[in-house]
């Protein structure tokens, strides 16, 4: 009877309890404000780093030449495409279903 009592006075919003215009809003805690903090020095310095790139775009033209990267992914490629699978058939895909030859 006094769960019935505690629970029937407590006023909450109307409808769901986090969306709306009756919701409930989250206390900003310090950890929140200290973890947005940290999130916008990190987005700082991503940006950083995009504007001052390591190589500048004439040092980086042509870098994937002296790798070979376009000859090696071309090997792979003919690799995957000249390897091919057994031939497949419906007898072999339910040979487990056969468990005995005779019948009864």
């Amino acid at each position: 009877m006094r769960l019935a009592l505690y629970l029937c006075s407590k006023k909450g919003p109307h409808g769901h309890l986090w969306r709306g215009k009756h919701k409930l809003l989250k206390e900003v805690t310090p950890k929140d404000r200290s973890n947005l903090l940290l999130d916008y020095a990190r987005e700082e310095q991503n940006m950083f780093y995009l504007r001052h790139p390591y190589l500048t775009s004439e040092q980086s033209h042509g870098h994937a030449l002296a790798l070979n990267k376009k000859v090696q992914w071309i090997e792979n490629f003919r690799k995957i495409r000249t390897t091919y699978k057994d031939h497949f058939t419906m007898e072999m895909q339910y040979s487990h279903l056969k468990v005995k030859d005779a019948w009864e």
